[in-house]
C-alpha cells in the first residue's frame, strides 16, 4: 500500500523557472538551463492535472508540485523515430506516440500534434526528421504523406 505523503504546491507565480516556447528551460535569474541531465529530469517530471501543468517530484516525505509558466505549450516532440511505414514521437517527457495524421494542424506556422488532451509542438529538429514526409502547394497547404496516402494538415491560424 503507497504511504500518504503530504504534498507540496509551488504556484506558477513563485516558480523560478519557465520553459519556453522551443522547450528550453529557462531560470529567471541564471538563464538558460545547460545540464542536459537537470534538463531531462525537469521534462520527464511534466504532468497535467485540474490547475494545469507542473513538475512533480516525489521526495522522501513530500511529494513536490511546482506550477511553472510556459510560452504556447509545455509539451514537444523532440524526436521523431521512422521504421518503415510507422513513425513514433518522442516527447519531451520520454513518453512516445505512435503519429496520427488526422491529430496533425498548424498554428501560426508551427506544427503541432494533438495527443490525448495534450497540444504538443514539434521542434526545429523533430520538425527536419519529418520533414522529408511533408509537402506544400502553391496556396500554402501544407500535406503529410503517410502509409501511402496523402493528408492535408489543416491550418487553425487566426
Amino acid at each position: 500500500m503507497e504511504e500518504k505523503r503530504d504534498e507540496m504546491i509551488v504556484p506558477k507565480e513563485k516558480a523560478v523557472f519557465r520553459l519556453d516556447q522551443h522547450g528550453k528551460w529557462w531560470h529567471f535569474e541564471q538563464g538558460r538551463f545547460e545540464n542536459p541531465r537537470i534538463i531531462a529530469h525537469f521534462h520527464s517530471c511534466i504532468r497535467k492535472d485540474e490547475h494545469g501543468y507542473h513538475l512533480l517530484q516525489e521526495h522522501r516525505h513530500f511529494r513536490e508540485k511546482v506550477y511553472f509558466p510556459y510560452e504556447d505549450t509545455a509539451l514537444f516532440v523532440f524526436d521523431v523515430l521512422k521504421k518503415g511505414e510507422d513513425v513514433t514521437l518522442v516527447l519531451n517527457t520520454g513518453e512516445e506516440a505512435m503519429l496520427r495524421p488526422e491529430d496533425l494542424f498548424i498554428e501560426n506556422d508551427n506544427l503541432y500534434v494533438r495527443v490525448g488532451e495534450h497540444r504538443v509542438r514539434f521542434t526545429q529538429d523533430a520538425l527536419i526528421r519529418i520533414s522529408d514526409r511533408l509537402e506544400f502547394d502553391d496556396e500554402e497547404n501544407t500535406r503529410i504523406r503517410f502509409r501511402g496516402k496523402i493528408y492535408l494538415i489543416p491550418d487553425r491560424s487566426a
